[in-house]
Order: structure tokens, then sequence, then C-alpha cells
């Protein structure tokens, strides 16, 4: 596990925001032309890949990964019970590193302490603003979330994130990501990755990261009941694991 040390710098300023969602609006035009023509497809799945994902052959991580989140309801890019009390909402690119350091070391507390016993409701916005491997790696992800295991597939990403922009994130991988998580449909996410809801998935959590002025990832915003959720850590900071307990323990009146 990698120390969280001080206040650091997210990854995105709010320019480069702006200019990866104009690149994602044009990348999801030619997705949907691309889509109408071909019919989608689980084309690009190697062969001797899984049908459904499965512990045995997978991925560094996929245990704990599993262990994780085991047993915890997941409903599209929620996570944890409807109902519960706090509504944390998370925006993050899965080729942020500081992003994988948010999962590797504070996510387990939060999710142990906090939605496995029901008091929190965990809900995911995916941007895509760092390059072409974020919108790949997104998308992949919506596709997961139609079978209720986007955290999961997330999860195991972080563990096998490698170098930003390097053309990392191939067929390949993403079929191992797939592979890896148990019960997931590996040639479902291939087939639904493209398809015109996941554009519009993708297009909501933009929309949702300009409403919010998110200035980059990972950025996590907590708040109670129907309360607006509020961003838990000065602007341009990476939150600590301390700051979002702080903010939950309020929200719940603790």
């Amino acid at each position: 596990m990698r120390s969280k040390g001080g206040p650091r710098t997210r990854q995105a300023s709010p320019k480069a925001l702006a200019i990866g969602g104009a690149v994602v609006v044009l990348a999801a035009i030619g997705i949907g032309l691309a889509f109408a023509f071909s019919g989608g497809g689980s084309s690009g799945i190697p062969s001797g890949t899984p049908t459904v994902g499965t512990l045995n052959g997978a991925l560094p991580g996929a245990t704990d990964i599993q262990q994780l989140y085991g047993g915890i309801p997941q409903q599209g890019l929620t996570l944890g019970k409807p109902d519960a009390p706090v509504r944390v909402v998370m925006f993050i690119d899965l080729q942020c590193p500081f992003c994988r350091d948010f999962e590797v070391n504070s996510m387990p507390t939060i999710v142990n302490k906090y939605v496995r016993t029901g008091k929190v409701r965990i809900d995911l916005k995916p941007l895509a603003f760092i390059g072409t491997d974020s919108i790949k790696a997104r998308k992949a992800l919506i596709a997961a979330s139609y079978q209720d295991k986007a955290y999961n597939f997330a999860g195991v990403l972080y563990d096998n994130q490698q170098t930003e922009n390097t053309g990392w994130v191939t067929d390949s991988m993403l079929a191992q990501i797939a592979a890896s998580v148990p019960g997931l449909n590996v040639e479902k996410v291939f087939a639904q990755r493209n398809s015109q809801q996941t554009t519009q998935i993708a297009k909501q959590a933009e929309d949702a990261g300009s409403a919010d002025k998110i200035a980059g990832t990972p950025t996590v915003l907590v708040g109670a009941g129907v309360q607006k959720p509020k961003d838990v850590s000065p602007s341009g900071q990476v939150p600590t694991l301390a700051q979002v307990t702080s903010a939950i323990d309020a929200a719940l009146g603790q």
C-alpha cells in the first residue's frame, strides 16, 4: 500500500477538465456512429478469456477486491443501501494515480466502517480527461455497472494501473480485468461498452462534474439526506481519509 502523505494537488485543472470534456463529447459522437453501423459486438476479447469472471488465474489484487465489496449491494454506479442516511459522491479518472492511492489506502476503511454497515452509499462519477486510455477504461467500467460490478472492476483496474497515456488500456487488459471479477460476463462488458446508454451515462458524469465545478480527481463530496454534498478537502487537493471520515461523521451527527 502507498502512503497517503500530505496534501497533494489533484490530477487536473478546471481548464484541463473542460478540454477533456470536449474531447469526450467528440469521441462519444464517433463511438455512437460506430456502434450504430456495427451493432456493438464482443470483438476484441482475446481467445482463451473466460466467458465469466473468476478468481482462478485472476490479476493481482482481485481476491482482496472481492472480499472488500462482496455482499454489499451495488446498483449501477452506486454502492451501498439506497436509503443510507449519508451520500458520498466520488469523481474519479481510472488513469489517475491519486485515485488509485485513494482506492488502495482509503476505500477499505470507508467501505467497511460506513458502507457495509448501511450508513453511507457511494455514487461514482467517472470522468475521462487524462487521455484515450481514460475513455476506454471508463466505457468498460460503465458496461460492468450494468451487471452491478462497477466497483469490483474499478478496484482490479486500480491494482493493475500502469503509467498514464502509454496505451496500457488495451482490449487484452480490459478482458483480463473483467475476467478477474467473479460472476462478471466478459462478453457482455465488451458488447455494451460502446452502447448509446454507455455514452449517455458518461455524459451525465461529465455534466455533473461541470455543475459541481470539479477541478480534478479524486474529488469526494459528502452530504446527509437530501443535502447537496460538499467537497471535503480544499480546492485542488487530494482528499485524505481523515477528511472524508470527519465529513461523514459530521453528516451522521456523530
